[in-house]
């Protein structure tokens, strides 16, 4: 890989690849539980005051603005919660998954108020971490099955997916906002 394409990945990228953890350990759980309880206010503080300018530059060429990522992330985690509540409610559920590219290119991730989708993040995160507190060992081991996977997965896995997919977009919007819009003509 040359420097151009070792830096487009790790703009893509920031925090590195999403790896399955070879355990789940109760530290491991309960900080990705804490995670996804507190990304509401940090994604929240983290654009706060922000310009119109300001949402609209993009983390990496071709990539999404900050105003795609937060529309972004409350389209994924509504996704993640209700697939969660599949899986605890139905014997290994198949779930529908959905084009997330083309869901970014929508009207309401291009030209809708930032607010929206943080006040959606914030009472779907509280939710989520009400969920998430009160479920078991049992619980998490229980799995859906995803029609792009080739194994079912399960509710340990995905809770830390969705631990790093906070983090990975929380440095996308870093990124995005040191960049001052340097990749918005590329």
């Amino acid at each position: 890989m040359n420097s151009t394409e070792l830096e487009l990945q790790t703009l893509k990228y920031p925090i590195g690849n999403f790896k399955v953890p070879e355990a789940y350990s109760n530290t491991l759980i309960s900080e990705c539980k804490q995670t996804i309880a507190g990304f509401a206010d940090v994604i929240q503080d983290k654009v706060k005051g922000l310009t119109h300018e300001q949402l609209n530059w993009k983390y990496r060429p071709n990539g999404w603005t900050v105003k795609q990522v937060v529309h972004h992330c409350a389209d994924s985690h509504m996704n993640a919660f209700i697939r969660f509540k599949w899986t605890l409610t139905e014997n290994k559920p198949l779930i529908k998954p959905y084009h997330e590219a083309s869901w970014a290119e929508l009207p309401d991730s291009l030209e809708g108020d930032v607010e929206d989708s943080l006040t959606i993040l914030k009472g779907l995160h509280r939710r989520f971490a009400v969920l998430l507190n009160n479920l078991d060992q049992d619980d998490l081991e229980k799995t859906f099955v995803h029609p792009d996977w080739d194994d079912p997965l399960s509710l340990n896995m995905t809770l830390c997916l969705y631990a790093w997919h906070c983090k990975h977009h929380l440095a996308h919007i870093d990124n995005a906002l040191k960049s001052k819009g340097i990749y918005n003509n590329q």
